[in-house]
Protein backbone atom coordinates (compact mmCIF):
# COMPACT_ATOMS: atom_id res chain seq x y z
CA UNK A 1 0.00 0.00 0.00
CA UNK A 2 1.34 3.47 -1.02
CA UNK A 3 0.95 6.05 1.93
CA UNK A 4 -1.78 8.49 -0.26
CA UNK A 5 -1.07 11.80 2.54
CA UNK A 6 2.83 11.65 2.06
CA UNK A 7 1.98 11.29 -2.01
CA UNK A 8 0.10 14.30 -1.98
CA UNK A 9 1.86 16.69 -0.07
CA UNK A 10 5.07 15.74 -1.62
CA UNK A 11 3.09 16.61 -4.86
CA UNK A 12 1.97 20.16 -3.57
CA UNK A 13 5.35 20.90 -2.08
CA UNK A 14 7.20 20.12 -5.28
CA UNK A 15 4.84 21.95 -7.01
CA UNK A 16 5.28 25.31 -4.84
CA UNK A 17 9.10 24.96 -6.08
CA UNK A 18 10.01 27.56 -8.78
CA UNK A 19 11.74 25.20 -11.09
CA UNK A 20 11.83 27.12 -14.76
CA UNK A 21 13.91 25.49 -17.69
CA UNK A 22 17.31 26.40 -17.27
CA UNK A 23 16.91 27.29 -13.62
CA UNK A 24 16.04 23.64 -11.67
CA UNK A 25 18.55 24.42 -9.14
CA UNK A 26 16.23 24.42 -6.49
CA UNK A 27 14.50 21.42 -7.22
CA UNK A 28 17.04 19.83 -8.30
CA UNK A 29 18.64 20.21 -4.70
CA UNK A 30 15.59 18.93 -2.96
CA UNK A 31 15.32 15.77 -4.86
CA UNK A 32 18.62 15.02 -4.66
CA UNK A 33 17.86 14.97 -0.82
CA UNK A 34 15.20 12.73 -1.14
CA UNK A 35 16.92 10.18 -3.29
CA UNK A 36 20.05 10.26 -0.65
CA UNK A 37 17.71 10.08 2.34
CA UNK A 38 16.12 6.51 0.38
CA UNK A 39 19.72 5.08 0.19
CA UNK A 40 20.35 5.87 -3.69
CA UNK A 41 23.38 6.48 -5.08
CA UNK A 42 23.16 9.89 -6.37
CA UNK A 43 24.99 12.22 -8.99
CA UNK A 44 24.54 15.16 -11.04
CA UNK A 45 26.01 15.53 -14.33
CA UNK A 46 27.11 18.49 -16.23
CA UNK A 47 24.57 19.47 -18.19
CA UNK A 48 23.97 22.72 -16.41
CA UNK A 49 27.10 24.27 -17.44
CA UNK A 50 26.80 23.32 -21.30
CA UNK A 51 23.34 24.69 -22.04
CA UNK A 52 23.77 27.82 -19.61
CA UNK A 53 21.42 26.56 -16.84
CA UNK A 54 22.22 26.10 -12.88
CA UNK A 55 21.88 22.82 -12.86
CA UNK A 56 22.22 18.91 -14.43
CA UNK A 57 20.39 16.15 -15.11
CA UNK A 58 19.50 14.13 -11.20
CA UNK A 59 21.03 10.25 -11.84
CA UNK A 60 20.09 7.98 -8.80
CA UNK A 61 20.80 4.22 -8.62
CA UNK A 62 18.78 1.62 -6.48
CA UNK A 63 20.64 -1.42 -6.28
CA UNK A 64 18.29 -4.64 -6.13
CA UNK A 65 18.09 -8.01 -4.68
CA UNK A 66 17.63 -9.45 -8.16
CA UNK A 67 20.46 -9.67 -9.81
CA UNK A 68 18.85 -11.32 -13.11
CA UNK A 69 16.12 -8.65 -13.68
CA UNK A 70 16.84 -5.83 -16.35
CA UNK A 71 17.43 -2.73 -14.62
CA UNK A 72 14.68 -0.49 -14.81
CA UNK A 73 14.87 3.24 -16.00
CA UNK A 74 11.74 5.55 -14.46
CA UNK A 75 12.02 9.42 -15.96
CA UNK A 76 10.19 12.71 -15.33
CA UNK A 77 11.35 16.49 -16.17
CA UNK A 78 12.45 19.04 -13.20
CA UNK A 79 11.68 22.20 -15.32
CA UNK A 80 8.05 23.96 -15.95
CA UNK A 81 6.94 26.23 -18.56
CA UNK A 82 6.30 30.00 -17.92
CA UNK A 83 4.37 31.24 -16.29
CA UNK A 84 5.50 28.74 -13.65
CA UNK A 85 6.72 31.42 -10.72
CA UNK A 86 5.16 31.45 -6.99
CA UNK A 87 2.30 28.74 -8.42
CA UNK A 88 -0.44 27.96 -5.27
CA UNK A 89 -2.24 24.48 -6.18
CA UNK A 90 -5.38 24.52 -4.56
CA UNK A 91 -7.64 21.20 -4.37
CA UNK A 92 -11.00 21.16 -4.69
CA UNK A 93 -13.46 18.51 -4.81
CA UNK A 94 -10.32 15.83 -6.11
CA UNK A 95 -8.98 17.96 -8.44
CA UNK A 96 -5.32 19.92 -8.52
CA UNK A 97 -4.94 22.89 -10.31
CA UNK A 98 -2.94 26.49 -9.65
CA UNK A 99 -4.93 29.29 -7.64
CA UNK A 100 -3.40 32.50 -9.45
CA UNK A 101 -2.36 33.05 -13.08
CA UNK A 102 0.36 30.35 -13.60
CA UNK A 103 0.50 26.82 -14.95
CA UNK A 104 0.10 23.87 -12.53
CA UNK A 105 2.68 22.36 -13.28
CA UNK A 106 1.82 18.60 -13.14
CA UNK A 107 4.17 18.97 -16.35
CA UNK A 108 6.42 17.14 -14.86
CA UNK A 109 5.91 16.98 -11.31
CA UNK A 110 2.91 14.49 -11.49
CA UNK A 111 6.12 11.86 -12.79
CA UNK A 112 8.24 12.58 -10.35
CA UNK A 113 6.08 12.57 -7.01
CA UNK A 114 4.79 9.01 -7.57
CA UNK A 115 8.39 8.19 -8.81
CA UNK A 116 9.82 8.89 -5.01
CA UNK A 117 6.49 7.42 -3.68
CA UNK A 118 7.12 4.24 -5.52
CA UNK A 119 10.97 3.66 -4.26
CA UNK A 120 10.02 4.58 -0.93
CA UNK A 121 7.26 1.93 -0.89
CA UNK A 122 9.45 -0.79 -2.05
CA UNK A 123 11.90 -0.28 0.32
CA UNK A 124 9.32 0.21 3.78
CA UNK A 125 8.21 -3.42 2.49
CA UNK A 126 10.46 -5.16 1.13
CA UNK A 127 9.44 -5.70 -2.25
CA UNK A 128 11.93 -7.83 -4.42
CA UNK A 129 12.75 -5.59 -6.58
CA UNK A 130 15.88 -5.90 -9.33
CA UNK A 131 18.22 -2.14 -10.12
CA UNK A 132 16.10 0.70 -10.32
CA UNK A 133 18.04 3.87 -12.31
CA UNK A 134 16.43 7.24 -11.71
CA UNK A 135 16.87 10.52 -13.83
CA UNK A 136 15.11 14.00 -13.38
CA UNK A 137 16.22 16.09 -16.67
CA UNK A 138 17.20 19.30 -16.97
CA UNK A 139 15.67 21.67 -20.01
CA UNK A 140 13.00 19.37 -21.64
CA UNK A 141 10.76 22.20 -22.03
CA UNK A 142 11.78 23.93 -25.38
CA UNK A 143 14.19 21.29 -27.11
CA UNK A 144 15.08 18.10 -24.90
CA UNK A 145 18.53 20.12 -24.24
CA UNK A 146 18.75 17.99 -20.83
CA UNK A 147 18.51 14.45 -22.69
CA UNK A 148 19.91 15.83 -26.03
CA UNK A 149 23.55 16.48 -23.54
CA UNK A 150 23.56 14.16 -20.71
CA UNK A 151 26.16 11.72 -20.16
CA UNK A 152 25.61 8.60 -21.77
CA UNK A 153 28.28 7.01 -19.24
CA UNK A 154 26.14 7.19 -16.67
CA UNK A 155 22.66 5.72 -18.73
CA UNK A 156 22.57 1.89 -17.19
CA UNK A 157 19.01 0.56 -17.87
CA UNK A 158 18.15 -2.06 -19.76
CA UNK A 159 14.46 -0.44 -20.55
CA UNK A 160 12.76 2.63 -19.07
CA UNK A 161 9.95 4.33 -18.68
CA UNK A 162 9.20 8.24 -19.26
CA UNK A 163 6.50 9.41 -17.18
CA UNK A 164 5.63 12.47 -19.14
CA UNK A 165 2.45 12.25 -21.16
CA UNK A 166 -1.11 14.23 -21.28
CA UNK A 167 -3.51 10.93 -20.67
CA UNK A 168 -4.50 8.70 -17.70
CA UNK A 169 -2.56 6.14 -16.37
CA UNK A 170 -2.53 3.32 -17.94
CA UNK A 171 -2.32 5.29 -21.54
CA UNK A 172 1.22 3.69 -23.22
CA UNK A 173 2.68 6.43 -25.94
CA UNK A 174 4.37 3.55 -28.79
CA UNK A 175 5.53 6.28 -31.27
CA UNK A 176 6.56 9.96 -30.86
CA UNK A 177 7.76 12.49 -34.18
CA UNK A 178 11.46 13.92 -34.87
CA UNK A 179 11.48 17.46 -34.49
CA UNK A 180 13.28 20.37 -36.97
CA UNK A 181 13.57 23.74 -36.05
CA UNK A 182 14.28 26.47 -38.81
CA UNK A 183 15.75 29.69 -38.17
CA UNK A 184 15.03 31.79 -41.38
CA UNK A 185 16.52 35.41 -42.18
CA UNK A 186 15.56 36.67 -45.00
CA UNK A 187 17.62 40.28 -46.37
CA UNK A 188 15.81 42.37 -48.78
CA UNK A 189 16.83 46.03 -49.59
CA UNK A 190 15.93 49.51 -47.31
CA UNK A 191 14.22 52.14 -49.29
CA UNK A 192 12.08 55.53 -48.51
CA UNK A 193 8.40 53.66 -48.58
CA UNK A 194 7.02 56.96 -49.92
CA UNK A 195 10.33 58.27 -52.47
CA UNK A 196 11.34 55.79 -53.71
CA UNK A 197 9.96 52.23 -52.76
CA UNK A 198 10.78 50.63 -56.45
CA UNK A 199 14.24 50.89 -55.00
CA UNK A 200 13.46 48.64 -52.51
CA UNK A 201 13.12 44.86 -51.87
CA UNK A 202 10.35 44.25 -48.83
CA UNK A 203 11.82 41.09 -46.61
CA UNK A 204 8.03 40.96 -45.26
CA UNK A 205 6.66 40.39 -49.19
CA UNK A 206 8.96 37.64 -49.52
CA UNK A 207 8.37 35.87 -46.24
CA UNK A 208 4.43 36.28 -46.94
CA UNK A 209 5.04 34.94 -49.99
CA UNK A 210 6.83 32.09 -49.54
CA UNK A 211 4.69 31.11 -46.26
CA UNK A 212 1.62 31.46 -48.38
CA UNK A 213 3.75 29.24 -51.15
CA UNK A 214 4.42 26.38 -48.77
CA UNK A 215 2.40 23.06 -47.00
CA UNK A 216 1.64 24.41 -43.78
CA UNK A 217 -0.06 22.70 -40.33
CA UNK A 218 -1.34 19.51 -40.69
CA UNK A 219 0.34 17.55 -43.53
CA UNK A 220 -0.28 14.30 -43.01
CA UNK A 221 -1.46 11.23 -39.96
CA UNK A 222 2.64 11.42 -39.22
CA UNK A 223 3.55 15.30 -40.27
CA UNK A 224 3.03 18.80 -38.97
CA UNK A 225 5.16 22.04 -39.88
CA UNK A 226 4.13 25.69 -37.94
CA UNK A 227 5.19 28.81 -38.56
CA UNK A 228 6.14 30.23 -35.28
CA UNK A 229 7.08 33.55 -34.90
CA UNK A 230 8.22 36.75 -37.25
CA UNK A 231 9.79 39.61 -36.67
CA UNK A 232 11.36 42.40 -38.68
CA UNK A 233 10.37 45.73 -39.97
CA UNK A 234 11.47 49.42 -38.44
CA UNK A 235 8.74 51.62 -39.48
CA UNK A 236 5.88 52.23 -42.45
CA UNK A 237 8.17 54.90 -44.23
CA UNK A 238 11.03 52.15 -44.61
CA UNK A 239 11.18 49.48 -46.97
CA UNK A 240 11.40 46.48 -44.71
CA UNK A 241 15.53 44.83 -45.22
CA UNK A 242 15.12 42.45 -42.09
CA UNK A 243 13.12 39.49 -41.23
CA UNK A 244 13.20 37.21 -39.14
CA UNK A 245 11.28 33.87 -38.51
CA UNK A 246 11.18 30.45 -36.47
CA UNK A 247 9.20 27.71 -37.55
CA UNK A 248 9.10 23.94 -37.22
CA UNK A 249 8.45 20.11 -39.22
CA UNK A 250 7.36 17.35 -37.14
CA UNK A 251 7.23 13.91 -38.07
CA UNK A 252 6.96 10.29 -36.58
CA UNK A 253 8.51 9.49 -39.68
CA UNK A 254 12.04 10.20 -40.33
CA UNK A 255 11.97 10.56 -44.08
CA UNK A 256 8.49 12.98 -44.18
CA UNK A 257 10.48 14.87 -41.94
CA UNK A 258 13.71 15.68 -43.87
CA UNK A 259 11.48 16.07 -46.74
CA UNK A 260 8.79 18.58 -44.92
CA UNK A 261 12.12 20.34 -43.75
CA UNK A 262 13.52 20.61 -47.07
CA UNK A 263 10.45 21.79 -48.32
CA UNK A 264 10.16 24.78 -46.95
CA UNK A 265 13.61 25.35 -47.22
CA UNK A 266 13.23 25.59 -50.87
CA UNK A 267 10.27 27.44 -50.80
CA UNK A 268 12.38 30.16 -48.66
CA UNK A 269 15.17 30.26 -51.03
CA UNK A 270 13.13 30.44 -53.95
CA UNK A 271 10.74 33.17 -53.25
CA UNK A 272 13.97 35.09 -51.85
CA UNK A 273 15.84 34.55 -55.14
CA UNK A 274 12.94 35.20 -57.50
CA UNK A 275 12.41 38.46 -55.72
CA UNK A 276 16.02 39.17 -55.38
CA UNK A 277 16.42 38.96 -51.62
CA UNK A 278 18.84 36.52 -50.28
CA UNK A 279 17.54 33.55 -47.44
CA UNK A 280 19.89 32.61 -44.84
CA UNK A 281 18.51 29.50 -42.98
CA UNK A 282 19.78 27.01 -40.04
CA UNK A 283 18.17 23.72 -39.45
CA UNK A 284 18.32 22.29 -35.92
CA UNK A 285 17.49 18.75 -35.47
CA UNK A 286 16.14 19.18 -31.79
CA UNK A 287 15.11 15.24 -31.45
CA UNK A 288 14.61 12.06 -33.84
CA UNK A 289 11.03 10.08 -33.55
CA UNK A 290 10.72 6.67 -32.21
CA UNK A 291 8.40 3.76 -33.18
CA UNK A 292 7.58 1.05 -29.99
CA UNK A 293 5.35 -2.10 -31.26
CA UNK A 294 2.71 -3.32 -28.84
CA UNK A 295 4.79 -7.21 -28.95
CA UNK A 296 8.19 -4.81 -27.66
CA UNK A 297 8.92 -5.84 -24.07
CA UNK A 298 8.42 -2.56 -22.57
CA UNK A 299 4.98 -1.73 -24.16
CA UNK A 300 4.10 -5.87 -22.57
CA UNK A 301 5.42 -5.05 -19.56
CA UNK A 302 3.52 -1.90 -18.88
CA UNK A 303 0.33 -3.24 -20.61
CA UNK A 304 0.99 -6.15 -18.01
CA UNK A 305 1.32 -3.81 -14.94
CA UNK A 306 -1.53 -1.48 -15.68
CA UNK A 307 -3.93 -4.38 -16.13
CA UNK A 308 -2.65 -5.50 -12.49
CA UNK A 309 -2.83 -2.15 -10.97
CA UNK A 310 -6.73 -2.48 -12.61
CA UNK A 311 -6.32 0.25 -15.10
CA UNK A 312 -7.38 0.51 -18.79
CA UNK A 313 -4.63 0.02 -21.35
CA UNK A 314 -5.07 2.47 -23.72
CA UNK A 315 -1.68 2.57 -26.47
CA UNK A 316 -1.51 5.53 -28.91
CA UNK A 317 1.14 7.93 -30.24
CA UNK A 318 1.71 11.69 -29.86
CA UNK A 319 2.59 14.64 -31.34
CA UNK A 320 4.98 15.93 -29.02
CA UNK A 321 8.57 14.82 -27.87
CA UNK A 322 10.53 13.61 -24.84
CA UNK A 323 13.18 12.63 -23.11
CA UNK A 324 12.01 9.01 -24.48
CA UNK A 325 12.72 9.97 -28.14
CA UNK A 326 17.03 10.40 -26.92
CA UNK A 327 16.74 7.51 -24.46
CA UNK A 328 15.54 5.12 -26.99
CA UNK A 329 18.13 6.94 -29.64
CA UNK A 330 20.96 5.54 -26.76
CA UNK A 331 19.93 2.20 -26.91
CA UNK A 332 17.40 2.02 -23.62
CA UNK A 333 14.25 0.82 -25.40
CA UNK A 334 11.46 3.63 -23.64
CA UNK A 335 7.75 3.89 -23.48
CA UNK A 336 5.89 7.29 -22.14
CA UNK A 337 3.37 7.10 -19.81
CA UNK A 338 0.65 8.76 -18.96
CA UNK A 339 0.35 10.40 -15.56
CA UNK A 340 -3.46 12.30 -15.84
CA UNK A 341 -2.42 15.88 -16.24
CA UNK A 342 -4.96 18.35 -18.07
CA UNK A 343 -4.05 20.86 -20.34
CA UNK A 344 -0.14 20.96 -19.57
CA UNK A 345 1.80 24.10 -20.72
CA UNK A 346 -1.48 26.79 -19.68
CA UNK A 347 -2.97 28.22 -16.94
CA UNK A 348 -5.88 25.77 -17.18
CA UNK A 349 -3.86 22.39 -16.13
CA UNK A 350 -5.29 20.37 -13.73
CA UNK A 351 -4.68 16.78 -12.04
CA UNK A 352 -7.09 14.29 -10.25
CA UNK A 353 -5.63 13.42 -7.51
CA UNK A 354 -6.26 10.64 -7.86
CA UNK A 355 -4.57 9.50 -10.27
CA UNK A 356 -1.66 10.50 -8.59
CA UNK A 357 -2.12 6.94 -6.70
CA UNK A 358 -2.98 5.21 -9.80
CA UNK A 359 0.60 5.93 -11.54
CA UNK A 360 2.47 5.19 -8.22
CA UNK A 361 0.44 1.62 -8.14
CA UNK A 362 1.28 1.35 -12.04
CA UNK A 363 4.91 1.90 -11.09
CA UNK A 364 4.92 -0.48 -8.27
CA UNK A 365 3.48 -3.00 -10.16
CA UNK A 366 5.75 -3.00 -13.25
CA UNK A 367 8.85 -3.12 -10.55
CA UNK A 368 7.13 -6.18 -9.46
CA UNK A 369 6.45 -7.53 -13.77
CA UNK A 370 10.03 -6.86 -14.58
CA UNK A 371 11.06 -8.42 -10.86
CA UNK A 372 9.78 -11.22 -12.99
CA UNK A 373 11.97 -11.33 -15.58
CA UNK A 374 15.38 -12.77 -16.51
CA UNK A 375 17.92 -11.36 -18.85
CA UNK A 376 18.26 -12.29 -22.02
Amino acid sequence: MINRERLLAEFLELIRIDSPTKNEREIADVLKGRLQSMGLAVTEDNVGQRIGGNSGNVFAYLKGNLPKAPIILFSAHMDTVDPCLNIEPVLHEGVISSKGPTILGADDKSGIAPILEALRTIKEQNVPHGDIQIIFSVAEEGGLKGAKNLDQALLKADLGFVMDCVGGPGEIILAAPGQDRLNVMIKGRAAHAGFAPEDGISSIVVAAKAISSMSTGRIDEETTSNIGTIQGGRATNIVADRVDITCEARSRDLRKLEHQTAHMCETFQRCAEEMGAVAEIEVIRLYEPFTLTEDSQVVAIASQAARSAGLNVITGVTGGGSDANYFNRYGVPCAVLGTGMHKPHTTEEWIEEEDLYKTTNLLLEIIKVVAKIEKS
